[in-house]
């Protein structure tokens, strides 16, 4: 069987206007595995209440980071999908959860190229979801629909693969070299308290105690929670950061629920406040740059340190296009293609 890969991230708007980010919130927001409520409550919320006012809010941010090439998430993934592509021998093939690169199109370019297996590729390293379950559950959909010939299999989590942490903390490594900073804060995207109830496959384990992510079970194969925790820890051991000296937080919450804590704007905060000067911030729930990224971590929470006093402010670019992040997917999608080994 011919195999080929489809490398899926979040997508973007097509255009930093509020029509066209109008449209893309309303896909993005009406997934019921983002917004987990009702339809008719996500509806009411969504349309009557969401799209009144955020896209023309969004709309500015997304002008703050555009690319003259356009989106800035979608010119890495295009970058990155090149590159993977000069060193693998199958077809290699792009889409978004999101917008108007989808995954029915994405699949269709790789079945028009005689592709029979599908590696389907969530570019995010720990599972959540409102990510890497939310493309899953469409890409089945559309292969019964529409592909059924297809035989597609998926990338599990990667979040603790010893050679991706070796990437990830190379990286980090290299962009704070002759940074000066006292603390290191990993940021990951926020969910709300209860998608990590609804992932644990246990239906007991998941108490949010504190406590629970650092008991073996197997809800972690599932818990995004214990997946950033565990970026953070192997992260540290591997940069032998000292205790005290980096944490964890949570970032764009969205409405009323509880959501992951510590939230990542208050904890910036509270660092400057502390008498933290020089900072630096990685966002490993992230392989492309992108809005949350580039406007809301690196222009915003810049803003709020320098607020309270802080004076340098060091982020960390995503893995992005960097050339051991291609050599690491490439190697792992050439060992799939040529051996069967299951990636993640």
């Amino acid at each position: 069987m011919k195999k080929g890969i489809l490398l899926v991230n979040l997508g973007s708007p097509d255009s930093p206007t509020p029509k066209d980010v109008k449209k893309y919130l309303g896909e993005f927001l009406m997934d019921e595995r983002v917004i987990d409520i009702p339809l008719v409550a996500r509806t009411a919320l969504v349309k009557g209440i969401i799209l009144k006012t955020r896209p023309k809010q969004s709309a500015a941010a997304y002008q703050k980071i555009w690319w003259p090439e356009g989106s800035p998430l979608i010119v890495i993934s295009e970058r990155l999908q090149n590159k993977i592509q000069k060193q693998v021998e199958v077809p290699v093939a792009l889409a978004m959860r999101y917008g108007s690169m989808t995954i029915k199109k994405g699949l269709q370019e790789l079945v028009d190229k005689g592709v029979e297996e599908v590696l389907l590729f969530p570019l995010y390293p720990q599972f959540a979801m409102a990510t890497t379950e939310t493309i899953l559950v469409l890409t089945e959909e559309l292969r019964k629909a529409h592909f059924p010939q297809l035989k597609i299999e998926s990338v599990r989590a990667f979040y603790n693969k010893p050679d991706y942490i070796e990437v990830l903390s190379d990286s980090i490594k290299r962009h704070l070299e002759g940074k000066k900073y006292e603390h290191l804060l990993f940021s990951y995207h926020g969910v709300p308290e209860r998608h990590i109830r609804k992932s644990d496959v246990t239906k007991s384990h998941c108490k949010m105690d504190g406590s629970c992510c650092v008991t073996p079970s197997k809800a972690h194969e599932f818990c995004y929670r214990h997946q950033c925790l565990e970026v953070t820890r192997l992260v540290a051991e591997r940069l032998q950061l000292e205790e005290g000296t980096y944490s964890t937080s949570f970032q764009s919450r969205l409405g009323f629920d509880p959501w992951l804590l510590p939230y990542t704007d208050r904890t910036i905060e509270r660092l400057g406040k502390q008498g933290v000067k020089n900072m630096a911030i990685v966002t490993p729930a992230f392989v492309s740059d992108c809005l949350e990224t580039l406007e809301e971590i690196a222009m915003e929470g810049q803003e709020i340190f320098h607020e309270v006093g802080g004076k340098e402010y060091t982020t960390v670019p995503c893995l992005n296009d960097d050339k051991a992040f291609v050599d690491l997917l490439s190697k792992w999608i050439n060992e799939w293609a040529t051996t069967d080994i299951e990636v993640g």
